[in-house]
């Protein structure tokens, strides 16, 4: 099970519509959700429209925060896509065997039964979650809040009974502005590594929200039948040395995803 995160707090400027990278996410079963930071300085109305563009050809959720509210709010739309999601294919199975897909018109002894798998499901089903974060200039102020969120989310992955991993990008990317995104942090379940978040960050003006959505597809897409292999720590590293020696190749990280 595959998401994004985006967390942003103004109008994409550069590249190709974030709607449109957005709806090639979904296409290739990413869910897309957007969070936009508020501060003093609230998000316009063109930003607002295309926040809850992006989710809604995602597939996704999308909301208005304050800095304090983004560690919740991360939390909350991880899991509650991850039940919609399961509560969606348990309803197609439902379908296919009985004929309808409500579980209200089960017996009480079923439709608990069914509650407790959707449950279970939650709990075990593997889960990657890509954090993609605006480093434009304004979102500076932000910052640590989205540090701590991103801190939370990884606490919270962690209490999951299944495998779930975390990778996390900015945009635009460090090198000379040639890169549309960058990677912060590969594939990993280890909060250990969460203390380079962000090295050296060099905020820009520029806000590429667009084309770095479509890197972070690509990145969660490519060598899906390798994926068995971050399976361990040394896996893990291994992926990364991978992904990093193709940075230059392509502007991005590559790597994959179940």
């Amino acid at each position: 099970m595959k998401q994004i995160i985006l967390i942003t707090d103004g109008c994409s400027n550069v590249g190709i519509s974030p709607v449109v990278a957005a709806a090639h996410a979904n296409a290739e079963g990413i869910v897309v959700h957007v969070i936009g930071v508020l501060d003093d300085s609230e998000i316009g109305e063109h930003g607002a429209e295309e926040i809850h563009e992006i989710a809604r050809a995602g597939g996704g959720m999308s909301q208005m925060v304050q800095p304090a509210q983004l560690s919740q709010t991360v939390q909350m739309m991880t899991r509650k896509t991850v039940v919609q999601t399961i509560q969606q294919v348990v309803s197609k199975e439902l379908q296919t065997i009985l004929g309808h897909s409500k579980l209200e018109s089960l017996p009480p002894n079923q439709r608990s039964e069914v509650v407790r798998v959707i449950d279970e499901l939650t709990e075990t089903t593997e889960l990657r979650v890509a954090l993609l974060i605006d480093a434009s200039a304004s979102m500076k102020p932000k910052l640590q809040a989205v540090k701590d969120a991103i801190y939370d989310l990884q606490l919270s992955l962690q209490s999951r009974m299944g495998d779930s991993w975390m990778a996390v990008f900015h945009f635009p990317g460090n090198l000379s502005g040639e890169q549309e995104v960058e990677m912060d942090l590969n594939w990993t379940r280890d909060l250990a590594n969460l203390n380079r978040l962000f090295y050296k960050l060099n905020m820009k003006g520029t806000t590429p929200t667009g084309p770095a959505l479509l890197k972070v597809v690509q990145f969660m897409t490519a060598n899906a039948d390798d994926s068995k292999g971050e399976a361990s720590p040394k896996g893990e590293r291994e992926t990364e040395t991978k992904g990093r020696a193709q940075a230059g190749e392509d502007g991005m990280l590559s790597d994959y995803v179940v």
